[in-house]
């Protein structure tokens, strides 16, 4: 029972007409034309792509340089600030020594007001429970004092903002006196 159709109604590339008793639908790929067609579609992403790569390149240089002139700028207030106290200084010993006292006196207020506009700050120590966070220890001594107080700094330490740039050298109780002779 052989049909005979010519190449007009043979149904092949018209969805929804039956071939052989079953439905026939389209698969056609978008953008799965010609080569000519693909290679054009290659080579417009490839270029998207080489400039987006390009312009985040320049994305990170450029944010590396600002970063850096941030920093740079940020060095340069606090070395303005620490000329006044060199200033002073100067001044200082300059002075007869009945005014020496004085004037240290004035320029070690003048430094410690710099470093708090600059958020340095000095770790308080004496008396407080040694913490290796803040705290060298640099001595274990017998004291009246609790062991793990300190007793004793020898080196003040400092935070800039909340992380601790100079850690303090104590020395720190081994615990009370009479405890040990017994």
């Amino acid at each position: 029972m052989g049909c005979i159709m010519n190449d007009a109604d043979d149904g092949h590339g018209q969805p929804g007409k039956e071939v052989n008793g079953t439905e026939e639908t389209s698969t056609a790929v978008p953008g799965a034309g010609e080569p000519d067609e693909q290679k054009k579609a290659y080579a417009d992403l490839n270029d998207r792509f080489l400039r987006l790569a390009a312009d985040f390149e320049n994305y990170k240089k450029r944010s590396e340089r600002d970063r850096a002139s941030l920093v740079a700028m940020a060095n340069e207030r606090f070395a303005i600030d620490l000329l006044e106290v060199l200033d002073n200084m100067d001044r200082a010993l300059k002075a007869d020594d009945a005014h020496l006292h004085e004037g240290v006196v004035q320029i070690h207020q003048l430094l410690n007001d710099q470093m708090l506009r600059h958020g340095v700050r000095p770790i308080d120590s004496l008396k407080k429970t040694f913490n290796p966070a803040e705290h060298e220890a640099i001595a274990h001594v017998p004291s009246d004092e609790p062991a793990g107080t300190i007793i004793d700094e020898i080196s003040r330490g400092y935070r800039m903002h909340e992380r601790v740039i100079r850690f303090a050298k104590v020395a720190v109780s081994k615990g009370n006196l009479k405890d040990q002779e017994a």
